[in-house]
């Protein structure tokens, strides 16, 4: 076992921490003796109904759910008027800080004013119930208006990351057949001024797409081309409507957004959430995973809002929780390295949510530049994305949780739409590495290749047992590619796509993509393990390992490493990296070839695109780079590998 004391240590929530949490130890009892009547009971408590609903789960025609059946609700209302109605008004909902350096401040009567105006216009272009609207936007508040305003009206978004390409939007336009579409002159990355419009000018210039109308947000105030009777201004349009706004009421089951990810097939999959379910859980594992306490935490999870992680915990479970946030458009090294400290350190944030590549990168830069700041306000961390490995985890802990903040690595997908395993702050004692158990009210399994449970100490396939409430209700348009893609492995049963083993304890440990475990000499090995070795040698600050096509073997380990900035390249390097492998592992995990190269191919989102660098260990052409934050890296890339 790679890093073998992480299975053995624990550290425990501080005592305060434990006396003051929203989530005790014997819920995870209350929710398996009835886990409909457990959900419900949640739903009732967190979210407000205008109609109650009647029956829990109608899971007759699975993998087809519906949750609360007959309940009506409007989520925009869940996440502004109510609080406003309740006397929280003029507490702080956003704290944005713009890349430049500008900063914006919503109360929440103010946000609810903005998004009753984004509200207006939207029905005012005829925008209503059943309609899509795609948005396609940088990290700034009017994309989390503009979510919110189509939430009040009923209609779907579908909102399009901001680096992605004109081919890609216009993709996803077609599909969801959006009549709007909304987004700006450009954005801050960098310290640059980036274009967006002319993405969509390209996008709409085939004239095969549904749109009707463009709304463009001036941010940058760079020039760019508007199109007579289609595109129209933001602060021409939304900041002169009526910020009075009288919400509907739907069904439980109504459209919130599409979500479109990658498909095996190239064409992307768009991923279904409803209202009332979705909302349920999110609100939920705020309260148990988060801990969220409104009145006095200020919440903080860095994710853009084109990736679920933005939907959920930026947009739409720190709103309905009626927290106060901080939402950041730039990158956390600019202008400086410190960036993220700088801004904890002003907005005293408590809590943070963050992928584990942004926190491997944090600690390449070095510990010495947290500490220049001020963390104190910071009282719990989570990580989202990708598995965390044990030596991030405590670097985490220590560097930036000042040994104080329990830790949430918490698992999810778009697909589940919110949090499905993590530790309850709490309630139990972390382990560096694993996200550990089931939230209430959640059944996960660990099975082996032909769907037997337990699988054996070596791992096996993660499947969820039975329906959730934030589960997503379809793909869009396809429902045989819905049923195929995720339901048809085991009967009834979904399968989530990762690898996974439970240790002694029963925690669970994620391997990764079950494309991300190889099958070296018959052996199923790890890309995740592979990885957290890596990045346990103190030479190495980050690492990716892929599984290339090898005569010999079947596949050989291809690690492609980051060493840190007072560690000299050379093939001794090289070749101690592949001897840590063999020693911390085994023999057979000993890869084949270690590259250090300057950067790692990243979505803005901090994901890793392993795929990309299984193109380069393959000495095939490299494929689609439009998602990454900085394509250029693949040449980096490219040429670092040739010189070896």
């Amino acid at each position: 076992m790679t890093d073998s004391t992480a299975e053995s240590e624990t550290f425990a929530p501080p005592e305060e921490f434990v006396a003051a949490a929203n989530v005790k130890a014997d819920e995870y009892e209350r929710a398996d003796a009835d886990y409909l009547s457990f959900w419900a009971e949640q739903s009732r408590d967190l979210v407000d109904w205008n109609e109650d609903f009647g029956e829990v789960l109608d899971w007759t025609n699975p993998p087809f759910a519906k949750w609360f059946i007959g309940g009506r609700i409007n989520v925009a209302y869940n996440c502004l008027d109510r609080h406003v109605i309740a006397g929280n008004g003029e507490r702080i909902a956003i704290n944005f800080e713009g890349e430049p350096g500008d900063s914006r401040s919503f109360t929440y009567a103010e946000l609810l004013a903005e998004v009753s105006k984004a509200a207006n216009t939207l029905a005012d272009l005829g925008i209503k119930a059943g309609d899509r609207v795609a948005i396609y936007l940088p990290m700034i508040p009017e994309a989390m208006i503009s979510m919110l305003a189509c939430a009040r009206l009923g209609a779907a978004h579908s909102v399009v990351f901001g680096g992605f390409s004109a081919d890609a939007l216009r993709s996803r336009i077609i599909d969801a057949e959006a009549r709007v579409v909304i987004t700006a002159d450009g954005s801050y990355r960098r310290a640059k001024a980036t274009s967006l419009k002319p993405a969509v000018d390209d996008a709409l210039s085939h004239g095969d797409t549904p749109v009707e109308t463009v709304l463009v947000v001036r941010r940058t105030g760079q020039d760019v081309e508007m199109v007579e009777s289609r595109d129209q201004w933001w602060h021409e349009t939304v900041e002169t409507a009526s910020p009075v706004h009288e919400c509907e009421f739907f069904d439980s089951e109504n459209p919130l957004f599409i979500l479109y990810t990658s498909g095996t097939t190239g064409k992307p999959k768009g991923i279904l959430h409803t209202s009332g379910g979705y909302l349920t859980q999110v609100l939920y594992s705020m309260k148990a995973v988060f801990d969220i306490k409104p009145e006095s935490d200020v919440f903080w999870c860095t994710a853009d809002v084109g990736w679920v992680t933005g939907h959920s915990y930026v947009t739409y479970g720190p709103l309905a929780a009626g927290a106060t946030q901080i939402v950041y458009e730039g990158t956390p090294d600019t202008p400086h390295q410190g960036r993220w400290w700088e801004i904890i350190e002003k907005y005293k944030a408590t809590i943070l949510y963050a992928a584990p590549t942004a926190i491997r990168t944090c600690m390449k830069w070095g510990e010495e530049i947290p500490a220049k700041y001020d963390l104190s306000s910071l009282r719990l961390l989570g990580s989202v994305g990708e598995p965390i490995n044990p030596e991030a985890w405590r670097w985490y802990h220590r560097v930036i949780g000042g040994e104080r903040c329990p830790i949430v690595d918490t698992w999810w997908q778009t697909e589940t739409g919110s949090h499905m395993i993590a530790p309850l702050p709490g309630v139990m004692s972390t382990k560096p590495g694993s996200s550990q158990r089931p939230i209430p009210g959640i059944s996960v399994d660990v099975v082996d290749d032909e769907g037997n449970s337990p699988a054996g100490p070596e791992g096996g396939l993660l499947v969820i047992r039975q329906p959730w409430p934030s589960m997503l209700r379809g793909i869009w348009k396809d429902p045989e590619r819905f049923k195929e893609t995720y339901w048809s492995r085991f009967e009834n049963t979904y399968f989530a796509g990762d690898g996974a083993r439970r240790d002694e304890d029963g925690d669970i440990w994620f391997l990764g993509r079950v494309d991300d475990v190889m099958n070296v000499s018959g052996h199923r090995l790890s890309t995740a393990e592979i990885e957290s070795s890596l990045v346990a040698h103190p030479y190495v600050a980050e690492a990716a390992v892929v599984g290339a096509a090898d005569d010999t073997s079947g596949q050989a380990v291809v690690a492609f490493v980051i060493v840190g900035n007072d560690v000299e390249d050379s093939p001794e390097i090289s070749e101690e990296l592949r001897q840590h492998v063999g020693k911390d592992i085994g023999p057979i995990a000993k890869p084949k070839k270690v590259h250090v190269v300057s950067e790692l191919p990243k979505t803005r989102s901090g994901k890793i695109m392993r795929r990309l660098l299984k193109d380069v260990a393959e000495h095939r052409k490299v494929g689609d780079s439009s998602t990454l934050a900085d394509s250029s890296v693949m040449d980096l890339i490219e040429e670092s590998v040739a010189k070896n």
